[in-house]
């Protein structure tokens, strides 16, 4: 049996099911909008792996860094699943923030991570997306694979392109990636497929009072425009 996604994106999807699959994608956004708006505040979407446990030295530091943007006064969004996001879920419920997981219907089932106050799990991952962009005032990269460079690149496209406004994208973690950084400093700024400014658009740190810090400044001149 095909999932929802996998069934839209398909190239021989009989095109006579199309009204229903909007119809199924705009229930779903409809219910995100009415879940998450009014609700939240202040927030900021965290993203990372699913695979390191509680035991990871990443695990410690995006538990510390959840909890530290609840205590600035914002809601913690993740994707809901375990590993980095349960980690900043935890902290961000630990220090009686609100600890926000948006899930995604996959082969292999993963559910909700037990420190999520408010949740939904999403069928389409475009859908998804647009949650985490409407409703937070920056993106946090910790370490990841595919999915989180995905967010990543998505929200640098959105900036980049002006879709967005003061909306910092910010990496954590200099050791993990510095050869991303490289690349893209050799590879696309020096060759000239990205302006020399565009660079700028990503912070790469260790420190999480300055991620907290410079997301809150940040927030603030958003919220002055």
């Amino acid at each position: 049996m095909k999932m929802t996604d996998e069934e839209l994106l398909a190239v021989l999807a009989d095109p006579a099911g199309d009204f229903a699959r909007m119809e199924r994608i705009r229930t779903e956004i409809d219910a995100g909008f009415q879940l998450l708006s009014g609700r939240l505040g202040k927030a900021v979407a965290v993203f990372g792996s699913a695979r390191p446990g509680p035991e990871d030295p990443r695990y410690t530091a995006a538990r510390t860094m959840g909890a530290r943007f609840a205590d600035a006064g914002f809601a913690v969004i993740t994707g809901g699943g375990p590993g980095l996001m349960e980690a900043a879920n935890r902290g961000a419920a630990e220090a009686g923030g609100t600890s926000v997981g948006l899930g995604i219907e996959l082969r292999r089932e993963q559910v909700l991570n037990p420190y999520v106050d408010v949740s939904m799990t999403f069928r389409y991952f475009f859908a998804r997306k647009l949650m985490f962009v409407r409703y937070a005032s920056a993106f946090v990269v910790l370490p990841g694979g595919f999915g989180t460079l995905d967010e990543l690149f998505e929200a640098l496209t959105l900036v980049q392109t002006g879709k967005i406004h003061e909306f910092p994208v910010v990496l954590i973690g200099t050791e993990h990636w510095a050869g991303l950084m490289a690349w893209i400093r050799d590879r696309l700024r020096d060759q000239g497929f990205i302006a020399p400014d565009d660079i700028r658009l990503l912070r790469c740190t260790d420190d999480i009072d300055e991620a907290v810090g410079l997301i809150q400044q940040c927030h603030l001149r958003r919220s002055a425009l």
